[in-house]
């Protein structure tokens, strides 16, 4: 798979799997719901640009992945107005996500 096409992929599962997340929350503002896809696009391409472009070793990983948790809490903050559960949206999101693609990559490499 090219490198435009594994970006796609990351992006739109990332997308897929972080609005799941906010609707087993219990969001469904759709202000809240919409803004989170667009908020992954920012955050996603960005956080894929940077690694393919400085590496991917687990202290960029490690920092990109910080950056992003505070960009979309920031994010977040911005629509619903309270910060405890921005910081709550964006890490169980961002955890749940991320722990996703790592699991996804393991079954890769297995089968």
């Amino acid at each position: 798979m090219n490198t435009v096409m594994t970006l796609a992929v990351a992006l739109v599962a990332t997308i897929l799997i972080e609005y799941g997340v906010l609707l087993l929350l219990g969001e469904r503002r759709k202000r809240v719901l919409l803004s989170s896809i667009v908020v992954n696009i920012l955050t996603n391409v960005s956080l894929n640009l940077c690694l393919l472009w400085v590496g991917n070793g687990w202290t960029a990983l490690a920092l990109g992945e910080c950056a992003v948790v505070v960009v979309e809490m920031l994010w977040y903050l911005y629509f619903v107005r309270d910060w405890k559960q921005a910081l709550v949206y964006s890490l169980l999101c961002n955890a749940i996500s991320f722990l996703s693609g790592v699991l996804f990559q393991l079954l890769i490499a297995i089968f």
